[in-house]
């Protein structure tokens, strides 16, 4: 018996879920600043409406995979959807910074929607249908970032940072509508068990380190209360590490981990998340200081915006010439060379800052380094594991990416915050070269790490595998 014929409208509907990931990133980091001036609030706290987003989004993108993944896929999705519309509203309601925070956390559960849209793909369409939409599900957030950002800069400095939230709450509004009309039914007959103890470990141990990490600076980096909070987090990840290894039915299976090639790939896909943030929270900070008498460029929330256009277009091109670089040089080669040209741009950031089009120079760059690096992340991840697992495997690279971009949000707000002189609003010089310092390191030992892949499994004379070429 044939697959029955998939909904009209299915694919558009598709992609515009995948673009509500793009909006809710598109919220966060150009408009940290002007969340800071129309709350009242330090940038450090301002910092936390981009750094929960992420940080939900790592708990989330496994436990929404998990839950979505049998017959109560398209039921998930419209749970997601409208909690991630909630969320857009408390954003959007000036109801002060708390709201704000919390609404931007429930906007967090919408990182987890890509997976079941390209399950649903994958399910739903055939042959070369289902690899063109998988396709342009897997870039539609990097390249709606790049439209994501200036848009959203255009919202906020016509009418108000909360208007940029309404925006995003009413294309998830649109969207959950959408996918209530068209989105099938899953055929998946049963769904495997979620993972709660897992899943409270997780989120409890990240949000414990990165509260620690922010709140370093007032308490004191000698403090108990820093330390003890830290060990904390510490303990619950590593108590997570094993119960992990040991369930049946685990939330992340750790176990496909194993291997030098499969470790290195997880490890360098955490690296690479931190780096990139780093920039992508400094960069908005950095165009939107004022300029008298200070590092900063005096832009607007949209200049800000247009400032990260260029990373978001270079990261695209990064992708294409990932492929050509595996082809020609082999698969293992191209993470490397993604790192180094990443730490490239780190230090054009360290030397030119000083002029709005050095800033986009700089951008794009680093976006040349980091959409190599995401490409070549699914290749070397699958490499290591049956096809049955490819699922656990790569969920397990995403919540290392989202880790990642957590961490490196959090750091780049506490090294600005300590480079903020007393009574002043915008952090110092000295704020934007230890930045560029701790980028250039991170993304050094990338390429050290990603280096040290096993010779035995390098394949530089032979084609790239299907996932980094594009080939089927």
């Amino acid at each position: 018996m044939s697959a029955p014929a998939p909904p009209r409208g299915l694919v558009p509907v598709l992609l515009f879920v995948g673009t509500v990931v793009a909006v809710i990133s598109s919220l966060g980091a150009p408009l940290i600043p002007s969340i800071a001036a129309s709350t009242g609030s330090p940038l450090p706290d301002a910092q936390w409406a981009l750094t929960v987003t992420l940080l939900v989004g790592a708990v989330a993108t496994p436990v929404v995979g998990r839950l979505g993944d049998g017959p109560r896929r398209r039921g998930v999705v419209l749970v997601v959807l409208a909690v991630v519309t909630l969320g857009g509203v408390l954003a959007a309601l000036p109801l002060g910074l708390g709201w704000l925070i919390a609404g931007r956390g429930l906007q967090g559960l919408g990182l987890g929607l890509t997976p079941l849209a390209i399950a649903t793909a994958r399910e739903a369409l055939q042959g070369d249908r289902s690899r063109a939409t998988v396709a342009a599900l897997s870039i539609t957030v990097v390249a709606g970032l790049g439209l994501g950002y200036p848009l959203a800069g255009l919202v906020a400095e016509l009418g108000g940072v909360h208007a940029a939230f309404w925006a995003g709450a009413a294309v998830s509004a649109s969207a959950l509508v959408a996918s209530a009309v068209v989105l099938p039914a899953s055929r998946v007959p049963a769904a495997r068990p979620l993972d709660v103890v897992g899943a409270l470990l997780l989120g409890g141990g990240l949000a414990g380190a990165l509260l620690a990490l922010d709140q370093a600076g007032t308490w004191g980096w000698t403090s108990p209360l820093t330390w003890g909070l830290t060990a904390g987090s510490v303990l619950l990840l590593v108590c997570w590490a094993r119960w992990e290894l040991r369930t049946p039915a685990p939330l992340v299976d750790l176990r496909l981990a194993r291997g030098r090639v499969a470790a290195t790939a997880h490890s360098a896909a955490l690296l690479v998340g931190l780096s990139n943030y780093l920039l992508l929270v400094t960069v908005p900070v950095l165009v939107q200081a004022p300029g008298a008498g200070g590092p900063g460029l005096g832009g607007s929330v949209l200049v800000a915006g247009l400032a990260l256009l260029p990373f978001s277009a270079a990261s695209v091109l990064g992708g294409r010439l990932a492929r050509v670089l595996a082809d020609r040089a082999g698969r293992l080669v191209v993470l490397p060379v993604a790192a180094l040209v990443q730490a490239c741009a780190f230090v054009l950031f360290a030397l030119l800052r000083g002029e709005l089009w050095q800033v986009f120079l700089v951008m794009a760059v680093a976006g040349l380094g980091v959409g190599a690096a995401f490409a070549a992340f699914p290749a070397l991840v699958i490499s290591t594991v049956p096809p049955s697992e490819t699922g656990s495997a790569t969920s397990l690279n995403q919540v290392l990416r989202y880790v990642g971009f957590a961490l490196g949000s959090a750091v780049a707000a506490t090294v600005l915050a300590a480079a903020t002189p007393p009574g002043a609003a915008e952090p110092g010089s000295g704020g934007y070269a230890t930045i560029a310092v701790v980028g250039t390191a991170v993304c050094l030992v990338t390429a050290v790490v990603a280096w040290l892949l096993p010779r035995s499994a390098q394949d530089g004379h032979r084609s790239a595998p299907e996932f980094l070429t594009g080939r089927s």
